[in-house]
């Protein structure tokens, strides 16, 4: 069989044209399947269009303040409030058990008992259903990890998925009969699939993948951005000493941080699509059907025609052109935009100055929290990234609370 044309984009104008294509179909995720297939972001034309249309009702800015205001501050901590007694905590497990909390509540993933061992089972099954997703960059034997997430989405969809299902289909029948408003229905991913099953045509798999999507997608890509800016402002001690102090206490200047991280180290290095059809970008570059399209994000965000001579340095303070994100494309654009975006990092500021209704994201306001309570690397136990993924993933990162 004749291998496709890779046709690789690293400049950002080339880059922002791609994500814009509607007859480039979304592929990074290939080789994700056995937790990925058929799930949002996986999706295109009209299947695309009608599931985006029903979700986007959940991710409302005003629910998006609700969560940064009131929801989350109490879950970060109630995360942290042990570590601050003992000292020490390992940042990794610590911002995915935070963010897993929130992302389960989106998702519409019940916590029965709320114990700590509900925690570390749910815990457990999601950081397989990560590999699953990430299979691309897994440099180990993908049919053994393959096998090894499929089981654990059997033993999730029997401990949390079913039981969820059913509470929901109860609290649907009440509110069919009269006795509830839609207002008291869940506000959650699930909820709206199960409304919505038979009009989308949506079979039991296809809901279990979506809500693992979004279980994995709020948890995974929040968690890594939240360690990635601890470790950058963390560098700015020795670095920038007045912008390190500046991080903990403005937290303006903390979301900058925070967007930087993301513009650097997209949660994917790249993102790859299949072309649909011929396609001639505004900048000359041509595409074929059939042709494997690679968004080279790393290059893109750090294209120094757009973001300066010094576009692989870390600066927080950075002058961006009108129209350009402080994240750059790693949020995606177009039909495959980051649904969760602004809950995840806030609204950015036109002119430099936010508003009252301004937006900060559950990252910066993580990240803020660990930063108040004195959080810094721990000098005797240095942080290890992960030797079996090439995304850069950190394996542990151990931290000490000095105040």
């Amino acid at each position: 069989m004749k291998q496709p044309r890779v046709v690789t984009l690293s400049n950002y104008e080339d880059a922002r044209d791609a994500f814009r294509q509607k007859q480039l179909r979304q592929a990074l995720y290939d080789e994700g399947e056995v937790v990925m297939a058929d799930v949002l972001v996986n999706l295109h034309g009209d299947d695309h269009r009608a599931r985006r249309r029903l979700e986007n009702r959940l991710f409302l800015r005003s629910t998006h303040a609700s969560y940064e205001r009131e929801l989350f501050p109490p879950i970060v901590d109630d995360a942290i409030a042990p570590h601050i007694a003992t000292g020490r905590a390992e940042l990794v497990s610590l911002s995915h058990q935070m963010m897993m909390n929130l992302a389960a509540f989106t998702a519409g993933v019940d916590r029965p008992s709320g114990s700590a061992e509900e925690s570390f089972r749910l815990y457990a099954y999601l950081m397989r259903f990560i590999e699953g997703a990430t299979l691309a960059h897994y440099s180990g034997d993908r049919d053994a990890k393959r096998a090894a997430v499929a089981g654990a989405l059997d033993d999730f969809d029997a401990e949390f998925l079913r039981p969820s299902i059913a509470r929901r289909r109860a609290e649907i029948a009440r509110f069919d009969a009269g006795d509830i408003d839609e207002a008291e229905l869940p506000r959650d991913v699930l909820t709206v699939l199960l409304r919505n099953q038979d009009d989308l045509n949506l079979t039991h798999e296809v809901v279990l993948h979506e809500t693992c999507f979004y279980l994995l997608a709020g948890a995974h890509t929040s968690a890594t951005a939240f360690v990635r800016t601890l470790d950058a402002i963390f560098d700015m001690a020795t670095s920038a000493p007045a912008d390190a102090e500046r991080a903990r206490d403005d937290v303006y200047f903390l979301q900058r941080c925070v967007h930087e991280t993301i513009r650097l180290h997209p949660s994917s290095p790249v993102a790859i699509r299949w072309a649909l059809d011929d396609i001639e970008l505004k900048g000359g570059q041509r595409i074929e059907l059939g042709d494997k399209v690679i968004i080279d994000l790393m290059a893109a965000n750090r294209d120094p025609a757009i973001f300066g001579a010094r576009a692989e340095t870390f600066d927080p303070s950075r002058k961006l052109p009108e129209g350009v994100g402080p994240w750059g494309l790693s949020f995606g654009l177009g039909m495959h935009a980051c649904i969760g975006q602004e809950l995840a990092a806030g609204t950015a500021s036109i002119n430099g100055i936010p508003g009252e209704d301004h937006l900060y994201g559950l990252v910066p306001v993580a990240v803020r929290a660990v930063l108040e309570a004195g959080g810094c690397r721990d000098p005797e136990d240095q942080p290890e990234l992960d030797p079996e993924s090439e995304r850069g993933y950190w394996l542990r990162y151990p931290l000490v609370f000095a105040r």
